[in-house]
């Protein structure tokens, strides 16, 4: 596995825990970099940014040019979740914002794919394909060899703070973690309606990455919520991996 660009990016070995990614989307966008440093303070291993390009999704964020602004007030890992029809297009600028992974949806036309992970693993960064609800995992078999994430969306891509679909992880997370190689740092992410009363289903599909957006900017104590799902997932997890 490539070296990863900046300590704390993700690792070599299957970790113990379950990560927690802080996703900026439903944070106080008018104080984005108060707002990542407070998920840095709270304890969250990552961040977690969604972009939309109004397109692929019908919602509109940010893109490269604030997350390169962002990079400046953390040292956490950049987990970038591109929800945009062109992703190949604009694969460099993303790597030169810094971000540490790059994970885009397997669903936008297909040429574009592999040369995009391919450059995304050349950079020394994690390369990773998103799968929205409907979308079976077969659909990421020709790109096996360039993956280093799989991630299951548990809502449908676009907006934050909606409903977890437990079907969706029942039937999907486990089988990702199957489909990646069982002893390898390959990570299975899951993004969408991530929280304390989702982490035991989350955990037990053997999930390596939370991505938690609404349930920690809107907790009265971020820390206490970062470790709460943490230490629920994990539990679950240990005893699927066991």
């Amino acid at each position: 596995m490539r070296d990863a660009p900046r300590q704390g990016a993700p690792v070599t070995e299957r970790q113990p825990l379950a990560l927690i990614a802080a996703s900026i989307l439903d944070s106080d966008m008018g104080r984005l970099a108060d707002e990542v440093r407070r998920a840095d303070d709270a304890g969250a291993d990552r961040i977690h940014l969604d972009v939309m390009d109004g397109h692929f999704v019908p919602n509109l964020t940010f893109g490269w040019r604030t997350i390169e602004a962002l990079r400046r007030v953390t040292s956490l890992p950049f987990d970038a979740h591109l929800m945009i029809a062109e992703p190949g297009r604009w694969t460099e600028q993303f790597l030169d914002a810094g971000c540490d992974s790059i994970t885009f949806h397997v669903e936008v036309a297909a040429p574009q794919i592999a040369p995009a992970l391919a450059r995304i693993r050349e950079a020394g960064r994690w390369a990773g394909l998103a799968v929205k609800p409907k979308t079976p995992l077969a659909a990421l078999d020709p790109y096996r060899a360039l993956l280093d994430i799989v991630l299951v969306m548990t809502v449908e891509p676009g907006f934050g703070g909606q409903s977890f679909m437990t079907d969706v992880a029942d039937a999907k997370l486990l089988a990702a973690r199957a489909w990646l190689a069982p002893g390898g740092a390959n990570e299975v992410q899951v993004d969408g309606g991530g929280r304390a009363a989702t982490a035991e289903v989350i955990g037990r599909g053997g999930t390596d990455v939370i991505v938690a957006g609404s349930a920690l900017y809107r907790a009265d104590d971020m820390a206490a919520e970062v470790e709460r799902i943490r230490a629920i997932a994990s539990a679950a997890r240990a005893a699927t991996l066991a």
